[in-house]
């Protein structure tokens, strides 16, 4: 109990609960990573329209929302994804979480996580001098 109180990250908080539970939101769908999805029932929000929130499954981290269920949490869509599913363009590539931080992050030759591991960034860099001149090395 005491980890629901304070520990927004993991799951739902208690007041988030209870902010559902008071504003009557019901369950709308989950997406394949367990992340559930609820709305209002009454349109409270901003320009008379619905609130819609999200519950994380894991790690609450923003880039984890399907561009279908974003799209309908910002309202781009009035169906979830649950009773119009989403068909991505042939061109379009599979959603990935954004892996700034993690392991799994991208580290270009030259980074500073790489030092000492890897070479120069460019062997042709030459540094630029207002003066026209070279660069003291």
């Amino acid at each position: 109990m005491i980890s629901r109180i304070f520990t927004w990250w993991n799951t739902t908080t208690f007041g988030t609960s209870l902010t559902l539970w008071a504003k009557g939101a019901k369950l709308v769908g989950r997406d394949e990573q367990g992340n559930r999805y609820f709305e209002e029932k009454k349109a409270t929000g901003p320009n008379g329209k619905t609130r819609r929130w999200i519950i994380y499954h894991g790690i609450a981290e923003a880039s984890r929302v399907p561009p279908d269920w974003h799209g309908w949490l910002h309202h781009t869509y009035d169906t979830p994804p649950t009773e119009a599913p989403f068909a991505p363009m042939d061109w379009e590539r599979q959603h990935l979480p954004n892996m700034t931080g993690t392991p799994m992050a991208y580290r270009p030759k030259g980074s500073l996580e790489l030092s000492g591991k890897g070479g120069s960034v460019n062997s042709d860099y030459e540094a630029w001098s207002p003066d026209g001149g070279e660069h003291p090395k």
